[in-house]
């Protein structure tokens, strides 16, 4: 199969901007015409003595200048085409926070491959229903060191998979590959890209059963990097914390690894965000900014009473990836600092930022405002009627870098968005005349714990397989921490017997299925019946109340 062909099939399924938009978007210079690896290219000649990128990871300590960095993704590329792999085509990555995943994921956009960004979290159940529907060729992953076998699911996946040719494993290949380098030199690498096509795709939160592919092409991901890097105010000085999983689009591009590499910044690498470890490195690398989900934002200020490490570096304290409570805002400000900033977005596209200069007020209070004029925002209410301002209704929204459907997704689509393009965020918010937007809550039926999505299907259709549980719903229930848990109600089998199945077995038998660990559920409650709306369909509304009504202190 050609380059060509490849490329060509990579486009089936992708769907683009229509032309005037793309026009109109790349006349406003709001979309490049260059590949995203030039975003590197561009630092290695600008800058190659400065430090890139530093693994503090406990088993691959390590750094490099930009130089290094740009050779070791060139040799990585050059490994990657060497063995076959070709331009367009598709892999998985599934690899942990270090210098691995910064050299594996720009090596791959540096040869034209084209990685699916998974999570480390996630398992079998997952990462097969990616590797199928991206029609990938190779998954990439790591050995066992970190506590989970990755090689076990590799196995797994090759027998699941049929279009999976490759397997490259970083550490104790085992019987799989090795991650592959070689000479730049001698092996032919693309000089250009088409900027409009995707350069990787990242995973949904999943709100409606297993997650979706979200094409991000080379224009509209390098916009996205680069004017979340303006807006927060990076310069070459700024040292950035990647503490959560970096391909999550939070961490990896707003602004994250992508959006520091703009500036000519320095990264680092943890795969162990707790405050113990962490505050450790910010001292160490006198770290400015890092992004983190409120759970572990709440973690981090209540941790600031015992822990002694000099954490005065920091400037820009980034959570998002669920509502930070204004409670919450105004203590991160109180231990760290007035360095908190809110953000709230989506892989499909639209970003959300308080600005360095807004009132503290609008800073604790709201999510934020579009990074870009061009982002065409609407908010309507059930019937699809714009609301007012201060009124709470759906968040709709196109734009220059939100995508204009998921990839080889056609049914799906039909329900996410609009027939004149906009995506059904499912997201409910209020407007303020300042432009700014304060989350209310959701409509689709999804449950954000510690900053991950998940849908409530996916684990009802793998409890029904049960033979303890009859009939089921999963609902998120509010959690100090977790901002909100996952709540089991179930039903069990007449004449079942006493044995019901505790929650640990739940939590078992679902890991055993492949579901990730962020989707195991929290609470577990047997009723007697689930509460039913009048056309029969399970009441989530009434069931939610009398869950929370049963837990809250009287």
């Amino acid at each position: 199969m050609s380059h060509a062909t490849d490329l060509a099939d990579l486009a089936t399924g992708f769907t683009p901007h229509p032309i005037d938009s793309a026009i109109r978007y790349r006349e406003a210079g709001l979309l490049a015409t260059a590949p995203l690896w030039q975003l590197l290219d561009a630092q290695v000649a600008a800058r190659p003595t400065q430090l890139a990128v530093t693994d503090a990871s406990v088993d691959e300590l390590g750094s490099l200048t930009y130089a290094e960095l740009g050779a070791a993704v060139g040799r990585r590329a050059a490994g990657f085409a060497a063995a076959g792999l070709r331009p367009g085509q598709r892999v998985v990555l599934q690899v942990n926070n270090s210098l691995t995943f910064a050299v594996t994921a720009l090596g791959l956009i540096r040869a034209g491959v084209v990685p699916v960004m998974a999570l480390p979290a996630h398992r079998i159940a997952e990462i097969a229903h990616l590797a199928v529907g991206a029609d990938a060729v190779a998954y990439i992953s790591e050995d066992g060191r970190r506590g989970f076998d990755f090689r076990d699911l590799a196995r797994e996946l090759v027998s699941l998979t049929d279009s999976l040719t490759m397997v490259f494993i970083d550490g104790d290949h085992a019987e799989f590959a090795p991650l592959p380098d070689a000479d730049p030199a001698a092996i032919s690498l693309p000089d250009s890209a088409d900027p409009d096509l995707p350069a990787l795709f990242l995973v949904s939160g999943g709100t409606t059963g297993l997650p979706k592919l979200i094409a991000r092409t080379h224009a509209d991901y390098t916009f996205n990097a680069t004017r979340s890097a303006q807006i927060c105010g990076l310069t070459n000085a700024d040292t950035m914390l990647v503490a959560l999983p970096a391909a999550h689009n939070f961490p990896l591009c707003c602004p994250g690894f992508l959006g520091i590499l703009t500036v000519g910044g320095h990264t680092v690498f943890t795969d162990n965000p707790s405050p113990d470890s962490a505050f450790e490195v910010i001292e160490k690398y006198r770290v400015t900014a890092v992004a983190l989900v409120p759970a572990l934002a709440q973690l981090w200020c209540a941790a600031t009473e015992w822990e002694e490490a000099d954490r005065s570096s920091l400037r820009l304290f980034q959570v998002g990836g669920a509502k930070l409570a204004e409670p919450d805002a105004q203590a991160i400000d109180l231990a760290f600092g007035d360095v908190v900033q809110q953000v709230f977005g989506m892989a499909e596209g639209l970003i959300c930022y308080t600005r360095r200069d807004d009132d503290r007020a609008t800073i604790h209070r709201t999510q934020g405002r579009p990074m870009c004029e061009a982002d065409d925002v609407r908010i309507v209410d059930e019937n699809g009627a714009q609301v007012p301002d201060g009124v709470d209704g759906e968040l709709l929204v196109r734009g220059p870098y939100t995508i204009r459907g998921y990839y080889r997704a056609a049914e799906h689509n039909q329900r996410s968005f609009t027939a004149d393009g906009y995506y059904r965020s499912g997201d409910l918010v209020r407007r303020l005349p300042t432009g700014d937007l304060i989350v209310t809550g959701r409509i689709k039926d999804t449950i954000v714990r510690a900053g991950e999505n998940v849908a409530a299907d996916d684990i009802e259709e793998n409890l029904l397989t049960h033979p303890g549980i009859a009939q089921v719903a999963v609902v998120g229930l509010p959690d100090p921490v977790l901002g909100e848990k996952i709540c089991v109600a179930a039903v069990s089998p007449i004449g079942f017997g006493d044995e019901l199945p505790r929650l640990a077995d739940l939590r078992r038998y679902l890991a055993d299925r492949g579901l990730a660990a962020f989707k195991l559920p929290d609470d577990l409650r047997f009723v007697s019946a689930l509460p039913v709306t009048a056309v029969g369909k399970i009441d989530k509304v009434a069931l939610r109340g009398r869950l929370t009504e049963a837990t809250t202190p009287a």
